[in-house]
């Protein structure tokens, strides 16, 4: 049976490096097209959702406050939305190496434990570790990330599903890959 350590570290590895490398090709589309980081930046799907920007840091800490409940500790300050490429980057860099840092142990053991938070809103949750994993955790940072992928594709970057799981390439059976 996975770990809690499995089911999240892992996963959010790959899906920021997948997103650090949609945001290059991002900013290389951008620079090709007349569309500026700023635009992207400052872009969002709807008038009520929050911006690229805001998505990246969102998908970061995601990723990091999924550790920090689970027991990981000494995890990055973020800091505010970045306000270009270089910074959006640096915020991938920070979560990425600091949960290549956390212990499998210190994550796993009782999955039965409560875990507890509460929103900004004031609606506070109770759940064991597990439930906490499957039914936050894990939607809360597909969200995100999806929604990063989304304001790309939004502004015309030509993302597709192979820019979305970059990380699958590792398991392609040899001489399978479409012709190009």
């Amino acid at each position: 049976m996975p770990t809690l350590h499995d089911l999240t570290i892992p996963a959010y590895t790959n899906g920021l490096r997948a997103l650090s490398g949609q945001l290059v090709k991002a900013l290389d589309w951008g620079e090709q097209n007349g569309v500026g980081e700023l635009q992207f930046i400052a872009a969002r799907l709807a008038p009520d959702m929050f911006p690229l920007a805001a998505q990246v840091r969102f998908t970061c800490a995601q990723a990091i406050q999924t550790a920090v409940r689970l027991g990981a500790e000494n995890a990055p300050d973020l800091g505010e939305d970045a306000g270009d490429f270089p910074g959006l980057q640096a915020q991938i860099a920070a979560t990425l190496a600091w949960l290549d840092t956390i212990d499998p142990a210190t994550l796993d053991g009782d999955d039965d434990r409560t875990i507890g938070f509460d929103l900004p809103n004031g609606m506070a949750f109770d759940m064991t570790a597990a439930t906490y994993v499957r039914d936050w955790a894990q939607p809360q940072f597909y969200f995100h990330l999806v929604a990063a992928y989304a304001v790309m594709r939004h502004m015309g970057v030509p993302l597709g599903k192979a820019d979305y799981v970059s990380y699958m390439m590792q398991y392609l059976r040899p001489g399978t890959a479409p012709a190009a």
